[in-house]
């Protein structure tokens, strides 16, 4: 199978997804809406959980110790968080949305423009935060199939139904960021010719899943809690798991 397949399979689903719930949102009183929010929020919420578990994995305390991993996820968080802040993630990401929402729907009102921009960056994070997102991608670029990105693509096309019932079209919009994210995450397969390892990989999936618990508390309307900013954590973790390791 050519690599790539199973991120334009994914990007198809969304966009797919997206016009359906797009359709079916304006036929939707704003408190169903609201409540469809709620129950994303909630389910993001519990995959949040499942994926943060992670940081009790056994080849992470073998490589690292058993004390470091919840050091190694806080340290990450902390670190990437200052990066992303100083680089300015959630406001660029923010203004990209803005970009998009001008060039695809033409100039709107100010609530439907944010809207919009709410939509693209929620939708952006949750389809490229996730596990199946960085494992799927890497090794469809290793040519050990596109099977993991086939099943986050039938979820992605699921949830952006869900989405876009609420947001519009902004959610459509996040199909690019797919493209960037696990597009350059399988190029990344293809020039390194090896897995990640199974520590590495257990770091990224569970400051993962805090990102995707911030995700799940801007859903609920508890806190909007720019993630965007923390992004870089998802860069940090492996990195620290050297240094654990080399240093233990």
């Amino acid at each position: 199978m050519i690599p790539g397949t199973g991120t334009a399979v994914n990007v198809l689903t969304v966009l797919v997804g997206a016009a359906v719930g797009k359709l079916l949102g304006d036929r939707l009183p704003v408190r169903t809406r609201d409540l469809v929010t709620d129950a994303l929020g909630l389910a993001t919420l519990l995959i949040a959980a499942v994926s943060a578990m992670a940081v009790l994995d056994d080849d992470l305390a073998a490589r690292v110790g058993d004390s470091a991993p919840m050091l190694i996820v806080l340290g990450s968080l902390v670190i990437g968080g200052v990066v992303g802040s100083l680089l300015r993630l959630e406001q660029r990401t923010e203004q990209l949305g803005g970009w998009l929402q001008r060039r695809l729907a033409g100039e709107t009102g100010s609530v439907e423009r944010q809207r919009f921009i709410e939509g693209f960056v929620l939708s952006s994070l949750i389809f490229c935060t996730g596990p199946l997102t960085i494992l799927g991608a890497l090794n469809d670029g290793l040519g050990n199939g596109a099977d993991q990105l086939f099943l986050k693509a039938a979820l992605d096309g699921f949830a952006a139904i869900a989405f876009a019932a609420t947001f519009g079209l902004g959610v459509a919009a996040s199909a690019l960021t797919i493209v960037v994210v696990q597009g350059g995450l399988t190029l990344a397969g293809v020039l390194l010719g090896d897995v990640l390892p199974a520590a590495d990989l257990a770091a990224i999936t569970a400051t993962g899943g805090l990102l995707l618990v911030g995700v799940a508390l801007r859903l609920l309307r508890i806190r909007e809690i720019p993630v965007a900013d923390l992004l870089p954590a998802l860069l940090v973790a492996p990195v620290l798991v050297q240094v654990a390791a080399a240093v233990r």
